[in-house]
């Protein structure tokens, strides 16, 4: 192993460290090697050799003296008077790929960086805290976000200089600056101009402090917060943008690249009886389903569409993602009884799995867009799509025929001379054109997907980040436990139930999550959405008939955020309370591509106060919702979770009671009724004798069976309507 070069040598309990985990390294982890020693080993290996995360695995061979972030590359950077350069990205992110190889894999740019900088490499999605605050510096010099993030930031870790991808030098890339120039004009203005640079670093600072931390206050006082007032003003505003801003033709919202989450489907849906929004819901919907961001093989979805017909995806399948769009399908299947929207929740569902599973129950958390290609080098979207010659060796000329027609492979492609899949003609049209019925060319394509994705796994596969981020699985846990109730299927509660029991692990004795797990290790502080979204996860288990005690791990979980994250003023700080080593300690309140912390909270709340009768809950929800209010009425595109949450603090909630004297299993008639009915706004709570934490609900006092039969009560502020034994008796009540 070479050292590194412009470096200082390693002290020797570092040496002896990166020695060790090099010996340990396997063949796999190394395919990405880009410098190797005569006998095929790493050439180099640094400091991010001793970390577990994939991302920062993925740099540890590279040439660049890489720090993980923490003290010790402050104190270097002090110690040799030093900039720091920080550069935060992900596993999956692509242009993070581009610029190791371009840039971080460099021998003359790395030598750059090691003698006049300090370099640090972050993990976006372990840190989203660090992410956050340096973003808003990027975007205040740039006016724009992205990843990978190069950020330069002194010994105090003030940012003063920053910007996205860089290319390697000039020229590189038509107009852009290349990073061993931009390197080089930064070092020589830290040692001529260190007065001048220490000014832009306080300036930026202080900056990014004021416009992170100026939510940190309630934007509109209790007194005057009245949730019913803000919910009509709030969804007026909503059905007004959304009309504004939405795409006619090929739903979500207009704009050249399209992310599901631009349009907030779930909101929209609680406008009911409202035609535009429904058409808004159901056409962005089906436009998704059809495109080629589904993957029409194996189910979910990638991460957003390049292109405005959802034709041309960005190929990464992120956990998070797939597990928003599994809710909102499955509520939009309650709303039209539509079954392409069960199965589009199935397949994303299913997809998890089988594929992102891990041995523990726990979700993993994204697939890379890059897969290998003919030549071995990484080609994005290689692995998902088809030409025609490999439809045909698969299926032969015959099936290939309509299978092409049906998803739109042809010669030319649409991608690097390739075809993404996409419902291309209608099942009536193709049974027109082929002389059958279609019942007939549905199985036909049925069974052309199920051979076609045979062979597509025999191709080399994207890489799986298989780092177990919290509050990415209590979105899927919520996800799944919904379905088993909506799908009728209770392998879903098993799968949710056992990812909760993972990303739980010593909570009961600890008092604490963590963010991740990543290598067998469970590492770094959790954040507020991973216990928000754990916590709706749980909620959404006890709905379900769980029969573990997931009520009383929900109220834990919410006695942390109450302690440690919650703001007297309402909502949530991302970090917990003395948190150190950050700029400024933020306090998200929109949604971007996961929902908001504290709109998620809100609504915990509020179920709580529902479940447990405990008016401070409530009053507590009511203080979060207050703080986000003004901004969601000004922005509520960008608010759709809080408006989820307002929805439901400005209802009078069905509480739906379901008491057996047997288990679970016999109240199955009264759960196939809520599958059917979509009633946002509502609580369950399942008295049976496998149902744990049901009885310490007040809901359930003097709730009996009738005549013995399992019984069903549907209540609003705790007056209820007649008990039923009858299921279709029941079904009416819901929907009155």
């Amino acid at each position: 192993m070479s050292s590194l070069p412009g470096a200082e040598p390693f002290d020797a309990p570092t040496a002896a460290a990166l020695a060790a985990a090099r010996s340990g390294e396997s063949a796999a982890a190394l395919t990405r090697v880009h410098h190797r020693s005569a006998d095929g080993s790493p050439s180099y290996t640094n400091r991010l050799a001793l970390e577990s995360s994939p991302y920062l695995l993925q740099h540890a061979h590279n040439p660049v003296n890489w720090y993980p972030w923490g003290d010790e590359a402050f104190a270097a950077a002090r110690r040799l008077h030093r900039p720091v350069f920080l550069s935060i990205g992900y596993s999956t992110c692509h242009w993070c790929h581009v610029m190791e190889e371009e840039s971080f894999e460099d021998e003359e740019i790395a030598r750059f960086l090691n003698e006049h900088f300090v370099a640090i490499k972050v993990d976006r999605e372990q840190r989203p805290d660090l992410d956050a605050i340096y973003m808003a510096a990027v975007q205040a010099i740039s006016g724009r976000g992205g990843w990978p993030m190069s950020v330069w930031v002194d010994a105090d870790r003030r940012p003063f200089y920053a910007g996205t991808y860089f290319p390697a030098r000039d020229g590189d890339r038509p107009g852009a600056t290349g990073l061993l120039t931009v390197l080089q004009k930064i070092d020589s203005t830290w040692r001529d101009h260190a007065a001048d640079l220490a000014k832009d670093a306080a300036e930026l600072a202080a900056r990014v402090r004021s416009e992170l931390e100026a939510t940190s206050s309630a934007t509109r006082a209790d007194s005057a917060f009245a949730p019913s007032v803000a919910a009509a003003a709030t969804f007026a505003a909503l059905r007004s943008q959304a009309v504004a801003a939405y795409d006619p033709v090929h739903g979500g919202v207009r704009a050249r690249m399209k992310f599901p989450s631009s349009l907030p489907l779930r909101a929209l849906l609680r406008l009911g009886s409202d035609a535009d929004a429904m058409s808004m819901v159901t056409r962005t919907l089906d436009a998704m389903s059809a495109g080629g961001i589904h993957d029409q093989l194996d189910g979910g979805f990638h991460r957003y569409s390049t292109d405005d017909a959802w034709l041309v995806p960005h190929f990464e399948k992120m956990l998070y993602d797939n597990a928003l769009l599994a809710v909102a399908y499955l509520e939009a299947f309650q709303a039209t009884a539509r079954p392409a929207y069960a199965d589009a929740a199935r397949g994303i569902l299913e997809w998890a799995a089988t594929t992102m599973t891990s041995p523990d129950g726990c979700f993993f958390s994204a697939l890379d867009a890059d897969s290998p290609g003919p030549d071995g080098r990484p080609a994005e979207g290689f692995y998902y799509t088809w030409t025609p010659e490999e439809v045909a060796a698969a299926l032969g000329a015959t099936r290939s025929a309509m299978f092409d027609e049906a998803y739109g492979v042809t010669a030319g492609g649409n991608i690097d001379g390739r075809s993404v899949l996409h419902v291309a003609e209608p099942l009536s049209a193709l049974a027109t054109h082929f002389s059958l019925s279609e019942e007939q060319v549905a199985k036909a394509l049925e069974d052309d997907r199920r051979d076609l994705l045979s062979v597509r796994s025999r191709r080399a596969a994207p890489i799986r980040d298989e780092k177990i981020v919290t509050a990415w699985n209590g979105l899927m846990i919520s996800a799944m436990a919904r379905a088993s109730v909506v799908l009728d299927d209770r392998k879903w509660n098993a799968a949710a139930s056992r990812a909760a029991d993972c990303v739980l692990g010593d909570f009961a004795r600890s008092g604490r999550l963590t963010r991740s797990i990543a290598g067998g290790k469970r590492q770094d502080e959790a954040f507020a959405d991973d216990y928000a979204f754990v916590e709706a996860g749980l909620l959404d288990l006890f709905e379900s008939g769980d029969s573990a005690g997931r009520l009383d791990q929900a109220l834990a979980l919410d006695r942390v955020l109450a302690k440690d994250f919650e703001d007297s003023a309402g909502g949530l700080f991302r970090t917990a309370a003395g948190s150190q080593g950050l700029l400024a300690r933020e306090k998200p309140v929109g949604d971007g591509a996961e929902p908001s912390a504290g709109a998620v909270h809100a609504s915990n709340l509020l179920r709580l106060a529902e479940i447990t009768g405990d008016q401070a809950l409530r009053d507590r929800a009511t203080k979060t919702l207050a703080s986000m209010a003004t901004r969601a009425e000004a922005e509520p595109l960008s608010f759709g979770e809080t408006l989820v949450a307002l929805h439901f603090a400005a209802s009078l909630p069905k509480e739906i009671v379901l008491v057996s004297d047997s288990d679970r299993a016999s109240l199955e008639p009264f759960y196939r009724e809520i599958a059917k009915a979509f009633v946002p706004d509502r609580v369950i709570v399942p008295a049976a004798k496998d149902c744990a934490g049901a009885a310490s609900s007040p809901l359930v006092e003097d709730k009996k069976t009738k005549d013995g039969k399992p019984t069903a009560y549907v209540c609003q502020a705790r007056v209820c309507e007649l008990p039923t034994t009858d299921p279709t008796v029941f079904a009416a009540q819901l929907r009155r």
